[in-house]
């Protein structure tokens, strides 16, 4: 499923990881912002803050959706489970999260039986390629060196962005392709369009915020 293509229809992402934010605050205003502005915001809290940042009414994804079905399986992460909060989406195989490709299988596969849109995460375009290949909604690059910083890879490693659009389209082109990694401002979500990006993933840029709503509210200025 197509999620975005012109630069007006650009989807945001915001992981919260585990940093220590107030989940709450940047839910409603990640909420008031993608209403006033129109454009799809979603937030990745939390498994424990799902249902909580559901209720406000904002986008709610989950960070991680394990690959297994209902059963003894202490500790896993089921997709149903994340589906039951209210979350609509899920983030697979983050660098930080990272998953043997069988895995990355099972867990789309699981996300989907619950009903859970899927964005596949990948280092480089080859990874983004065996990823499009499980058939998830959207897969993104995030070359792992350059998550947390303050350079976008759309930036630092525009070629990696366009290489990884290619990779993708050339398996499947009904998959959207993400940008990841060092994303914190409206300029760098405008240059990951321009490479052919259909959304972004950041976190620390609106998680270490001193004001979240400003900064989601720059984000979204071009689009």
């Amino acid at each position: 499923m197509r999620l975005a293509s012109p630069l007006t229809d650009m989807f945001v992402l915001v992981n919260l990881k585990a940093y220590p934010c107030d989940a709450m605050e940047v839910a409603t205003a990640a909420r008031d912002v993608a209403e006033a502005s129109g454009v799809r915001i979603a937030v990745a809290p939390q498994a424990a803050h799902l249902e909580r940042v559901a209720e406000t009414g904002v986008e709610t994804w989950g960070q991680h959706v394990d690959a297994n079905g209902h059963g003894s399986h202490t500790g896993s992460t089921l997709a149903e489970a994340v589906a039951d909060t209210g979350a609509t989406g899920t983030l697979v195989n983050h660098s930080e999260k990272r998953l043997k490709l069988a895995d990355v299988d099972g867990a789309i596969r699981a996300a989907h039986r619950a009903g859970l849109e899927t964005v596949a995460c990948g280092n480089n375009p080859r990874q983004v390629a065996a990823a499009a290949a499980l058939g998830p909604d959207a897969v993104a690059v995030e070359p792992p060196e350059l998550i947390g910083g303050d350079v976008s890879v759309a930036t630092a490693d525009p070629g990696i962005v366009e290489d990884a659009v290619d990779a993708a389209a050339a398996v499947d082109e009904s998959v959207d392709v993400f940008c990841g990694a060092g994303i914190s401002t409206g300029e760098d979500v405008a240059a990951a369009a321009d490479l052919g990006a259909t959304g972004v993933l950041l976190a620390s840029g609106v998680a270490k915020a001193d004001d979240p709503r400003a900064v989601l509210e720059d984000l979204v200025a071009p689009l």
